[in-house]
């Protein structure tokens, strides 16, 4: 008999629905990641959840080649000014050789539209430069 794998996040408990409500709305979320020195490096960036793993979007460079180097990562939330709210997920982190570009995910540009517009971007611009897709695989979450 098979056990069921208990899910990451409980969505019928009051802190549930409050993160699950951020993981849908929240514009920004912190990556990080570990440089082949050692040294944490944060970065905030833009990001689609779909409910099971995040798709991000970036330019090359340092967290790519972090994430090739090390796949292990954690995404945080921004806290209220009084240092509530905390979400913090643990995940395993890959560069998908295979993926649309941006501008070919609806939900994704319709999400950024707003700030890519504001970047005088179009959804293919900035599809173009942010060409490499990251997928975020959660291990854990902590609220």
């Amino acid at each position: 008999m098979a056990t069921r794998k208990k899910p990451l996040l409980d969505t019928t408990s009051p802190e549930g629905k409050r993160v699950q409500k951020r993981l849908e709305k929240e514009l920004i979320i912190w990556l990080a990641t570990c440089g082949r020195d050692g040294r944490p490096r944060a970065v905030p960036v833009w990001f689609l959840w779909d409910g099971k793993s995040f798709l991000i979007y970036s330019v090359p460079g340092q967290k790519v080649n972090d994430i090739e180097a090390n796949p292990k990562v954690q995404l945080h939330f921004n806290t209220t000014p009084d240092g509530d709210g905390v979400v913090r997920i643990d995940g395993e982190a890959a560069r998908l050789k295979r993926h649309p570009l941006a501008h070919k995910v609806p939900s994704y540009i319709r999400k950024y539209a707003r700030l890519i517009k504001g970047y005088d971007w179009t959804p293919e611009s900035f599809a173009r430069q942010y060409h490499i897709a990251l997928r975020v695989q959660p291990t854990r979450l902590r609220t």
